[in-house]
């Protein structure tokens, strides 16, 4: 059975908006962090897949905002594949907070060379993230 990636943070207090809960540009750099997070434990960190000639390259973010985050919350991404497609994969993260879910965000990256072209998914980005894909249908 796939396993979602979760990779812990804590909310600073620089990452406040006036109102004190976290600002929603900082959801968006969270989801990245995860992202990155689970790259890196599958020993695909960014600079690994430039040096074997790929890149990810994000293509499109959607997020929804349900509830806030404050100043010291311990929060959770948690992140899985969702689909990978011939030259694309798309991705569904959530951040949460015990059991509550307080953001999601489904990203479509696609696969390049170091050009910019978009190439097939080789099989060693596919292999490395099939502990953390997930049937679309699991998603959520």
């Amino acid at each position: 059975m796939p396993e979602c990636h979760r990779h812990p943070v804590k909310v600073r207090f620089y990452e406040l908006d006036p109102y004190g809960h976290l600002n929603h540009s900082v959801y968006v750099q969270l989801f990245e962090t995860g992202r990155i997070e689970l790259l890196d434990s599958v020993g695909l960190g960014l600079l690994d897949l430039e040096d074997r000639g790929y890149r990810l390259i994000v293509s499109r973010i959607e997020t929804r905002f349900l509830a806030s985050a404050i100043g010291g919350d311990s929060l959770v991404i948690e992140t899985e594949v969702v689909q990978n497609r011939r030259a694309s994969s798309r991705w569904g993260q959530r951040i949460v907070r015990d059991d509550e879910v307080l953001a999601t965000q489904e990203v479509l990256v696609a696969i390049t060379d170091t050009d910019g072209r978009p190439v097939r998914i080789p099989a060693l980005i596919s292999d490395a993230l099939a502990p953390y894909a997930v049937e679309e249908s699991e998603a959520g």
